[in-house]
C-alpha cells in the first residue's frame, strides 16, 4: 500500500482536490463551468482513444455527443423513461450506429475516413434540425428533467437537483471513463491500438486485424462520448441541433491537441483550460474561432505533444539537472 501511494501520490492529491472542489468554488457560474469541463473531459478522453491511440481522425465526435444528448432527451422528456435507463440505451444506440457506419468507413484510410465521418456528422445535424416530430427541429427540446433520484434503503434517496450533487455525478462518470481508458490503453489491446497508429501495414504483417482493432476503438469511443452527451442534456435541460455540430467536434479536438494527444491527463487538462479561456475571451465574440484556429496551428507546430508534453519535458529536464548536481 505504501509503495502504491509513493508511486501514485500525485494522482491521489488530484482526486482529493476534486472531491473538495465544491467547498471552495466562489460562485454558481464558475461552478457550472467546472461541471461542464468535467463533462467535456469525458468526450475528450473518448476522442483521444480513436485519434491519439489508434490514429484515426474522426470528425463525427460532436455528432455522437449529440446522439447521446438527443437519445436521453427523447427517452426521458418525450417517453417519460428514467434517466438511468435512457442513458445506457442512448450510449449503446450511438455505439451501434458507430458500428454500422464504421464497417464501411474504416475500410478507408487517412483523409477519406475523416471526410466520411464529417459527412455523417452533417447528416445527423440535418436530421436533428428537420425531424420536427421527434427532435423538435431547430427549436430543439426544452424542459428535460435532471437525473432522477436514486433510492437508498434505510437512508432515503440521492437527489441530483443541486449543483454539488450534479458535480459529484459527473465526477463519478469522469473517473469511470478514466479507469476504462487506463485499463484499455495499458492492456494488450491498447498495444494493438498503438501498433495500428504507428504503422498499420506493419501491424497487419505481424498478424493484427487492423480493421477490427480500429472498429473496436471507434465503437468504444462513440459509446463514451454519447454517455457524456446524455448527461449533458439532462443537466442543461434543453438541447438543439448545435449540440451535434462540427463546432462541437472542433472543441473536442482542441481539448485533446492542446492538452496532449495520446496521454490520459492531457485531454482532461485541455477540457479545463479551454472553457476557462473561452470565458475570458467573450469580448472577441465571432473572432473566437479564428483565435483558437491560430492557437491550434501554433500548438501543432511548436508544442506537438500539448501542455502535458511540455510539462513532462520540463520534468525530465529538472530530474536530469538534479541527477547531474
Amino acid at each position: 500500500m505504501m509503495k502504491w501511494l509513493k508511486e501514485k501520490w500525485f494522482y491521489v492529491i488530484i482526486l482529493l482536490v476534486a472531491i473538495v472542489v465544491p467547498f471552495f468554488v466562489p460562485n454558481r457560474y464558475f461552478f457550472q463551468i467546472i461541471i461542464m469541463s468535467c463533462l467535456f473531459a469525458i468526450g475528450a478522453l473518448s476522442l483521444n482513444l480513436i485519434l491519439g491511440y489508434t490514429g484515426q481522425a474522426s470528425l463525427a465526435h460532436g455528432a455522437f455527443f449529440g446522439l447521446g444528448a438527443y437519445g436521453v432527451a427523447i427517452l426521458t422528456y418525450t417517453l417519460g423513461w428514467s434517466f438511468w435507463i435512457a442513458l445506457p440505451l442512448s450510449a449503446v444506440l450511438a455505439a451501434v450506429i458507430g458500428l454500422i457506419v464504421g464497417i464501411p468507413a474504416l475500410r478507408t484510410r487517412g483523409a477519406y475516413f475523416a471526410i466520411a465521418t464529417m459527412c455523417l456528422g452533417e447528416i445527423i445535424v440535418l436530421v436533428a434540425g428537420n425531424w420536427v416530430e421527434l427532435t423538435g427541429g431547430h427549436n430543439g427540446i426544452v424542459g428535460i428533467a435532471p437525473p432522477s433520484a436514486i433510492p437508498i434503503p434505510f437512508i432515503g434517496e440521492l437527489s441530483f437537483q443541486t449543483q454539488t450533487a450534479q458535480y459529484y455525478l459527473v465526477l463519478v462518470f469522469l473517473l469511470f471513463t478514466l479507469f476504462v481508458m487506463d485499463r484499455l490503453v495499458h492492456s494488450l489491446k491498447g498495444l494493438t491500438f498503438m501498433a495500428v497508429r504507428n504503422n498499420e501495414l506493419l501491424a497487419e504483417a505481424v498478424g493484427i486485424n487492423t480493421f477490427r482493432t480500429k472498429l473496436l476503438s471507434f465503437v468504444v469511443s462513440n459509446f463514451l462520448v454519447a454517455m457524456a452527451g446524455g448527461i449533458y442534456a439532462s443537466l442543461i435541460g434543453s438541447i438543439s441541433p448545435s449540440v451535434a455540430s462540427l463546432a462541437k467536434t472542433f472543441d473536442f479536438l482542441l481539448y485533446v491537441l492542446l492538452g496532449g494527444i495520446a496521454t490520459l491527463a492531457g485531454p482532461i487538462l485541455g477540457a479545463f483550460a479551454l472553457p476557462i479561456l473561452q470565458e475570458n475571451l467573450q469580448f472577441l465574440q465571432d473572432y473566437q474561432m479564428i483565435f483558437f484556429g491560430v492557437m491550434l496551428v501554433v500548438v501543432i507546430i511548436y508544442v506537438p505533444k500539448g501542455l502535458m508534453g511540455a510539462i513532462m519535458s520540463l520534468r525530465k529536464k529538472f530530474n536530469s539537472k538534479k541527477v547531474g548536481a
